[in-house]
């Protein structure tokens, strides 16, 4: 697909079929991710892949529990990408202080759209999931203090095919040398 119609086609898919998701696309996307730009060049991301259906069943027990069982829906999917950040470099750190902008959260944004991309182009459906007990989440995993899953990415051959949501006209957000 042209760059152009991935951007412009992919949806949230909360639905998929029954099928596994090959490891090499997987290992596709989490390149597109690897190669994603970061403040003073962080990379302030690491990606836990949940694609053993016991392991993740167990997981999303503990992810999707009380508050947060409205996601539960994820745990359908046959892959869960926990994206797990840390707080960047001392530069970064430096410039999150001054600038107030949680810079390492900016970056994980980046990382994760362009591995959501490279899924809808490889054929697969993904979502973005931020409701989530991350504390319990971190706990299963036992991650280190610093370490912190901020979401989730659900990814499957999409079993649904969503409509376009709509969205704001060009003229109503971009203003040219000027605010308004």
């Amino acid at each position: 697909m042209e760059l152009e119609q991935v951007i412009s086609t992919r949806r949230s898919v909360r639905k998929y079929q029954d099928r596994p998701v090959e490891r090499e696309k997987i290992t596709a996307c989490l390149e597109a991710a690897r190669l994603a730009p970061s403040a003073c060049n962080s990379q302030p991301w690491e990606f836990i892949v949940l694609d053993d259906p016991a392991i993740k069943k167990a997981f999303c027990k503990e992810a999707f529990s009380g508050l947060y069982s409205i996601s539960s829906w994820a745990g359908n999917a046959p892959v869960l990408i926990a994206a797990v950040s840390d707080k960047g470099n001392v530069v970064s750190r430096l410039g999150n202080f001054f600038r107030r902008t949680e810079f390492y959260l900016v970056d994980h944004g980046i990382a994760c759209e362009h591995f959501i991309l490279r899924a809808w182009d490889l054929g697969l459906g993904t979502c973005w999931i931020g409701w989530l007990n991350s504390a319990k989440a971190e706990k299963f995993f036992n991650l280190p203090k610093g370490k912190k899953i901020e979401h989730l990415i659900a990814v499957g051959y999409p079993a649904e095919t969503p409509d376009q949501r709509p969205r704001q006209k060009l003229a109503d957000i971009v203003f040219y040398n000027r605010y308004k």
